[in-house]
């Protein structure tokens, strides 16, 4: 083996250790009201996702027109699995107002894979998949289970990782004028 391919092979690793394990700093996952990955109150950086079936999202289109939640997500996440419950019911409850969407993270999963998930699971916000990791890199997403808001003017409002996170309580502090 290259030199190369072991480089990649041992980040990859040291990134499902992060996310299996919670990450690695003393007391475990952050708690989620603590400020992690990008800054709070800069402006939401704009990225080209795909949906499910490889069509081009833009989230430049939205950003700045209304509030936006991220959720960095992969099927193989129990942290992600143990929060969807709460996203379930931030969207029925601020779904006519906040867009929602899940971005499946390309580290492990292929779009196939999500779909088959979703058959078992449904959810009833938009997934997409995020290929390249242009959006992973953008918000600087520490772990999957990672959830960024962005307020409608189009300026990074929350950040929060883990399962424990209160989805409801930031959306509504978000949409509070």
């Amino acid at each position: 083996m290259t030199t190369r391919i072991i480089a990649r092979i041992a980040k990859r690793n040291l990134w499902l250790a992060l996310v299996a394990g919670g990450l690695a700093l003393p007391g475990g996952f952050l708690a989620a009201q603590e400020e992690v990955g990008i800054k709070r109150g800069v402006a939401a950086p704009v990225v080209q996702l795909e949906d499910l079936d490889g069509n081009p999202v833009d989230l430049g289109e939205l950003i700045g027109t209304t509030p936006i939640l991220l959720e960095f997500w992969a099927n193989w996440c129990e942290n992600c699995e143990a929060l969807a419950p709460s996203m379930e019911r931030a969207h029925r409850e601020f779904g006519d107002r906040v867009e929602f969407f899940a971005v499946a993270v390309g580290v492990g999963q292929k779009p196939r894979n999500v779909k088959r998930h979703l058959e078992g699971h449904p959810a009833s916000y938009e997934f997409l998949y995020d290929r390249r990791g242009d959006a992973v890199r953008a918000y600087s997403a520490p772990t999957t289970s990672y959830v960024v808001i962005v307020d409608a003017a189009g300026r990074v409002a929350y950040t929060g990782v883990g399962r424990s996170q209160d989805i409801e309580t930031a959306v509504r502090q978000v949409l509070q004028p």
